[in-house]
């Protein structure tokens, strides 16, 4: 597992220099930062799984999960570039855009509390999880409520 986790942590990084670069079409970037986001959705929801006691609490699971989002946390970022407002499926508000500082600062916040959702998923404690869970999920919220179309 742990040469999984090296690989795709590997993966992951070379796959952001793409993201930092303009993307071709503003298409590309919507459909790159919603599955940078979905993917982190994913392994996230496995950690408020276990944090809400919805399936059963696993920590060796929990800290490569949360890991996962860490990595993945930084990838979308790029892709909220100018112009990537239109031409797509997106869900994103005109705000990210018209108050982008706003945003920023709503990413930012979510990232640092990714890093102690992995920072907590190492202690192999539960109770500590369950706080980080909330705590990163507020962010989450926040930014979906401010700047997410439904």
């Amino acid at each position: 597992m742990k040469h999984l986790m090296t690989t795709v942590t590997l993966l992951l990084t070379c796959l952001t220099f793409p993201a930092q670069a303009q993307f071709a079409k503003a298409e590309d970037a919507i459909k790159y930062r919603q599955s940078a986001l979905f993917v982190m959705g994913q392994h996230f929801a496995r950690l408020a799984g276990m944090a809400q006691g919805k399936i059963p609490y696993d920590a060796k699971a929990a800290a490569d999960n949360a890991a996962v989002v860490e990595t993945l946390s930084k990838l979308p970022w790029a892709a909220f570039g100018e112009g990537t407002d239109q031409g797509g499926n997106t869900k994103a508000k005109p705000e990210v855009w018209s108050d982008n500082a706003k945003f920023k600062d709503a990413a930012d916040k979510m990232m640092a509390e990714v890093i102690k959702l992995n920072a907590s998923a190492k202690t192999g404690k539960l109770d500590d999880l369950k706080a980080a869970v909330s705590a990163t999920g507020g962010t989450c919220k926040n930014c979906h409520d401010n700047f997410r179309n439904k």
